[in-house]
């Protein structure tokens, strides 16, 4: 049975290198994907599916549920690692309660937690336009991407929170010191 932690929080909460360090400094046993990473790797390989995908990212919207979850579900079974972390996802009510049904009828993979990484959105926002990575780092895009991650949280929260599967890190602290909290936990679990 694999282990799947979700972690999500805001863009430019840092929950991406997290869960890479994480991955890294126990590459025997977690593999960590990036549901971003996951996407914009399809984009990159021009296919069919990257093109709708990017129809979808380069204007800061959600990527269709079925896509996503498909993506992630096929990541999971395909990987040798029995402790999965996957960042970025749910980011919707829907994509929760799509994954929540899924997972139940699941036999191979088991939601242990959703790690939320927490920061305020002013932080959230200086290290995103501090970063810039490509054209869909500008804060009117920024200000997007930030609403879409804000509104359904709290139903997120509570959704998890009811299951006492929710676990929130402080996400403005140094890099070590999330990461070493973070993967205490993990590893507690």
């Amino acid at each position: 049975m694999k282990k799947l932690f979700l972690i999500i929080g805001a863009p430019g909460s840092g929950k991406t290198t997290d869960a890479e360090i994480i991955a890294e400094n126990n590459s025997q046993v977690i593999a960590h994907f990036s549901t971003g990473e996951l996407l914009r790797d399809e984009v990159a390989s021009g296919s069919e599916l990257g093109q709708k995908i990017d129809s979808f990212i380069s204007k800061g919207n959600l990527v269709p549920l079925e896509i996503v979850i498909n993506t992630i579900i096929s990541a999971i079974k395909s990987s040798d690692k029995e402790t999965i972390l996957i960042d970025g996802f749910p980011r919707s009510v829907e994509q929760m309660t799509e994954l929540d049904s899924l997972l139940q009828k699941e036999d191979e993979v088991s939601l242990v937690s959703v790690i939320e990484v927490e920061v305020s959105e002013e932080v959230a926002c200086e290290r995103v336009l501090g970063r810039a990575r490509g054209a869909d780092d500008n804060e009117e895009v920024f200000k997007n991407r930030m609403k879409v991650y804000t509104d359904p949280l709290v139903d997120i929260e509570e959704f998890y929170g009811a299951k006492n599967l929710l676990h929130k890190i402080d996400g403005e602290r140094s890099i070590e010191e999330i990461v070493n909290e973070m993967e205490e936990y993990i590893k507690s679990k």
